[in-house]
């Protein structure tokens, strides 16, 4: 393989591993909020435990992907210097912006989280927990704001000389590009998805084995609320998104529902798959439907790639399978998530076992949806590593050997690796523990409150 493969395959892979915790914890961070806030309302010992639960697994979280986010910023000056030397200029701000309005604030309140419950008074400690959650929604925010910047650049100016570099020339116009904000939702609620799915299974976990059933009543509904919710907003929020796409990136649309020729009133496709030599697309489609949703005109042109020079379009076949495997794992999260709250509100999901079983599954959902969503995003960008500024080839560091990134690569595999069985181990000895309760603490607080779970034998 070439450096750039590479190169290419290194980020690829340090990136998609760094953002299987990004997800976790901002969306335990929400779920941390409810938990908190439950028992900030209730006073109840089992509430309190509840939080601790959910905090130590965010916790241990948190730490893998900072660690995971720092090996990041070296691959940058590493293998991509040609890169950070085009961009530095632009991403100085939103990136500095990120450590020290998010990040820090973020970390900082963590701390009050983990070592001052019984140091600050109860109305800060909860607050604490919103400001976490906050300052993890700051840093995803300008994260976003930097990677949008790539697909739709803005706020810049560029002399004619050779060499050039990008210059911030508006900041607002910078930041508030045109994909920031349909962008940045759509990353949201599919972290919000996230943690609603991953305490959702966890809960249909404890129910299939029988344990800690009065924590689960009062946590599961919360958790699949969140989790349904932010799966139909997906759709809506992906609508916006892909009409933004459509405007300003119309040769990844086209590559997203394999377009090839300029269409009047194009198809959409449920499911096909692209033949890029003889350029053509094949699979069930709904006729004018892309048309319809781009243009509010069934009759609408849409670009196709036939007319885009080879060297310029998109792997057509990877990016049309990514997108459309993300759709078609959202539809299954609404259902999956729609099933268990009707259950759960019925008081039949307890009973369900054959709904628990893909509910324990259903955690990998999300990250199937997000890692084929990101995939679609930037591997529909491409050749491009700064929309129509910056080729990806041009991007790679002058020097950088292929033996070293080889090595480079085994490395960050192996740490990776260590680092991953670590995390699940801290994590399956938290859940496997459950919520820490004294054996007393529970009966006789919910015998005055909830009476029909205040048996032992369910804590």
């Amino acid at each position: 393989m070439s450096a750039e493969t590479l190169a290419r395959i290194q980020f690829a892979f340090t990136i998609g591993y760094h953002f299987i915790f990004v997800p976790i914890s901002i969306g335990l961070g929400v779920q941390l909020v409810l938990t908190e806030r439950r028992f900030y309302k209730s006073g109840l010992a089992i509430d309190r435990a509840t939080s601790e639960m959910w905090k130590k697994i965010f916790a241990a979280t948190f730490a893998i992907g900072v660690a995971t986010g720092i090996s990041m910023e070296f691959a940058f000056g590493a293998n991509w210097a040609n890169y950070s030397r085009f961009v530095g200029d632009i991403f100085g701000a939103p990136l500095a912006a990120e450590g020290l309005i998010a990040f820090f604030l973020e970390s900082t309140f963590l701390g009050v989280l983990l070592f001052g419950r019984s140091r600050v008074s109860k109305r800060l400690y909860y607050a604490s927990a919103w400001i976490v959650a906050v300052g993890a929604h700051l840093s995803a925010l300008w994260i976003i704001i930097a990677n949008s910047w790539m697909q739709t650049p803005a706020g810049y100016v560029m002399s004619d000389k050779p060499g050039a570099v990008p210059r911030l020339d508006s900041f607002w116009a910078a930041i508030f590009n045109p994909s920031t904000f349909p962008r940045y939702f759509h990353t949201v609620a599919s972290t919000w998805a996230a943690g609603g799915f991953v305490v959702a299974s966890i809960c249909a976990w404890y129910l299939l084995k029988g344990e800690h059933k009065w924590m689960v009543r009062r946590t599961i509904g919360p958790a699949l609320a969140v989790a349904l919710l932010a799966s139909l907003a997906m759709p809506l929020l992906g609508h916006w998104s892909a009409v933004e796409v459509g405007d300003n990136q119309p040769v990844k649309m086209a590559a997203f529902e394999g377009v090839w020729e300029d269409e009047a009133g194009a198809p959409m496709y449920l499911l096909g798959w692209t033949n890029e030599n003889e350029e053509y697309t094949s699979g069930i489609k709904i006729p004018k439907l892309l048309s319809l949703l781009l243009y509010n005109d069934p009759n609408a042109t849409v670009k196709g790639l036939a007319d885009v020079p080879k060297a310029d379009r998109p792997p057509g076949e990877l990016t049309f399978q990514s997108y459309h495997l993300m759709v078609a794992v959202g539809m299954l999260m609404i259902l999956i998530a729609g099933l268990a709250l009707i259950l759960h509100l019925r008081g039949r999901l307890e009973t369900s076992r054959w709904l628990l079983w893909p509910l324990v599954a259903s955690v990998f959902l999300p990250f199937i949806a997000i890692m084929a969503g990101w995939a679609a995003a930037e591997v529909g960008r491409q050749p491009w590593i700064v929309q129509d500024l910056m080729r990806t080839g041009e991007a790679i560091s002058p020097v950088v050997s292929t033996k070293e990134l080889l090595v480079s690569l085994a490395l960050f595999g192996l740490i990776y690796l260590i680092l991953f069985i670590a995390w699940a181990r801290i994590v399956h000895g938290i859940v496997k523990k459950g919520p820490v309760l004294e054996q007393s603490e529970l009966p006789a607080q919910a015998s005055r409150r909830h009476p029909v779970a205040a048996t032992s034998e369910e804590v």
